[in-house]
């Protein structure tokens, strides 16, 4: 699974510099952090309308397109997957309560 979003973060890294007319990562990438994450926040917004309806396979395709989107903003934001991995390894074991009271 991880090999996935590791290949997916590769080829966005590669396309962020191509052309915008002829990639659309390039062209998020182009029209810089506030599209990125308008995007993302959009595909937050229909992954969540998927799951109130109860659709298993909008669910699957919207949740494939938050992931996608999330990708592109981590690259725009300097952050790689493995930063977000350690960050949840740190977690483990650190109950959710503790942990959200650890950042107030």
């Amino acid at each position: 699974m991880t090999g996935t979003l590791e290949k997916l973060e590769s080829t966005i890294i590669a396309r962020r510099g191509g052309d915008p007319a002829s990639s659309y990562v390039a062209s998020l990438f182009a029209k810089g952090m506030p599209k990125i994450a308008q995007k993302l926040g959009e595909e937050a917004v229909e992954t969540v309308i998927a799951a109130m309806a109860d659709d298993r396979g909008a669910v699957t395709s919207e949740a494939a397109d938050l992931l996608f989107h999330l990708t592109v903003l981590l690259a725009a934001a300097g952050v790689s997957l493995s930063d977000v991995m350690a960050e949840l390894e740190r977690r483990e074991g650190v109950s959710g309560l503790d942990e959200k009271a650890s950042r107030v």
